[in-house]
């Protein structure tokens, strides 16, 4: 038995000694799955990629997975983007919503390009068009979940798995965190923790890469101008806090950016933002810098809502080096296609506040009228005077006093106004009220 144990003991401690050397054999790089950070949306891009700051836009499920708390209806979005030499990038995602204020979505994506031509090692030159091509290629499935946590905080979490398909095959996974607390009314601030469970790959070859977690800060304001009809809205994202980073998109790589605490003004140099102004009737115009180092990374673009339940994006994106980049997404939602929107759902508490807050109160009763219903409603039973007496003949009267004195008298008329008409009060007018003549007879 005691030979057993430490026949187990040696093979654990065999497999130990074997799996450490290729734990570090993993090589520690910048941007492992980078594809996981190529902007999918219009809307986004435009304002210079600050994906993390915008709400509402369920083409970022990859970074502000926070958002669908938010969602009230299923959408369904899709977005291509051609880049340089026919490279191309196409996104399409799902919203789901949930009860109890939260939702989930997924959304793959595909970043490759297609008919490349090459020649294997010892074959001549090809006439022509006659070459064989190859396809390289980025596959990226990715699962979300939001929720509201608190009545200011909402909270998301995403799981992507990506698949390459180049000379090697490879796979990745990368795991985010993303949350979003309301200062007040229409000011945000949001954090994204990217690759909370380290961002990995590993090749065909055996070899194994890994990326660091890192952080992000975003900030979103909105300003109404009733004036112009519409709203500014303003987002701001950080550049990474943990680690150095190539901040300007000039490709130098002996530029290096500084974290805040060694360099504050490098690093916001590093960030970035845009403007977006929507008009109340569906129209959105947007401006943006992809990097606050050069402005020569200017992105612009609009939006339109057509009838509440389509929503058509564009976004033009400027590069130093490159060609300029043209982005298309195009959103829809199948309940709102046959349905108006609905007032309840998973609404905003604080949408709800503020307008309850400004919706005019109905006109209520003043003062002097509750006094006088009260007073009213008090006041002792007014009974009705008694008609005038009338005046008989004396025909007629000689005939009634001619009557049997042994029948019984009827009441007279002033007698009967008293005992049986009706009392008329101000609350009741129809209320009828008895006398003690009227019990004892």
């Amino acid at each position: 038995m005691s030979f057993l144990k430490k026949n187990i003991s040696l093979r654990i401690c065999f497999l130990a000694c074997a799996l450490v050397p290729a734990v570090f054999a993993a090589d520690r790089v910048v941007g492992a799955n980078a594809t996981l950070d190529v902007e999918p949306g219009a809307r986004s891009a435009a304002l210079g990629s600050a994906t993390l700051a915008v709400e509402g836009d369920y083409l970022g499920l990859t970074t502000n997975a926070y958002q669908l708390s938010q969602a009230k209806y299923m959408w369904a979005s899709f977005s291509h983007t051609a880049y340089y030499e026919d490279t191309k990038y196409d996104y399409a995602s799902m919203v789901i919503p949930l009860p109890g204020n939260q939702g989930l979505g997924v959304a793959f994506s595909r970043f490759g390009a297609d008919d490349i031509p090459y020649i294997k090692d010892g074959e001549p030159l090809p006439e022509g068009s006659n070459y064989n091509t190859l396809s390289i290629a980025d596959w990226v499935f990715s699962a979300s979940w939001g929720r509201r946590i608190m009545d200011r905080l909402d909270l998301g979490v995403a799981f992507h798995v990506l698949y390459r398909d180049m000379d090697q095959s490879g796979w990745g996974f990368r795991g985010d965190a993303s949350a979003r607390y309301r200062i007040k009314d229409d000011f945000y601030v949001s954090g994204l923790l990217k690759g909370w469970t380290s961002s990995a790959a590993t090749w065909d070859s055996g070899e194994f890469e890994y990326s660091a977690p890192e952080f992000y800060l975003a900030l979103s304001y909105g300003l109404p101008v009733e004036y112009l009809y519409g709203k500014f809205n303003f987002y701001w994202q950080s550049a990474g806090l943990f680690h150095r980073e190539a901040r300007d998109l000039d490709l130098d790589t002996d530029t290096k950016g500084k974290r805040i605490w060694e360099n504050p003004i490098d690093w916001l140099s590093g960030g970035r933002g845009g403007v977006e102004f929507s008009f109340d009737f569906g129209l959105k115009l947007r401006v943006g810098l992809s990097s606050f180092t050069t402005f020569k990374s200017v992105t612009a673009g609009a939006g339109l809502t057509i009838a509440n339940f389509l929503v058509v994006d564009y976004a033009f994106e400027s590069h130093p080096v490159f060609s300029p980049v043209h982005r298309v997404s195009v959103s829809f939602s199948p309940y709102l296609f046959g349905h108006k929107p609905r007032e309840q759902g998973h609404l905003d508490k604080a949408a709800a506040s503020r307008k309850l807050v400004t919706e005019e109160p109905e006109e209520l009763p003043t003062e002097e009228f509750v006094e006088e219903s009260i007073q009213k409603s008090v006041a002792p039973t007014a009974q009705v005077e008694p008609p005038a007496e009338t005046i008989v003949p004396a025909a007629q009267a000689t005939a009634t006093e001619s009557v049997s004195s042994d029948a019984p008298t009827a009441p007279s008329a002033s007698e009967t106004s008293e005992t049986s008409a009706p009392a008329v009060t101000p609350a009741h007018p129809a209320a009828i009220v008895e006398t003690d003549d009227e019990i004892l007879e």
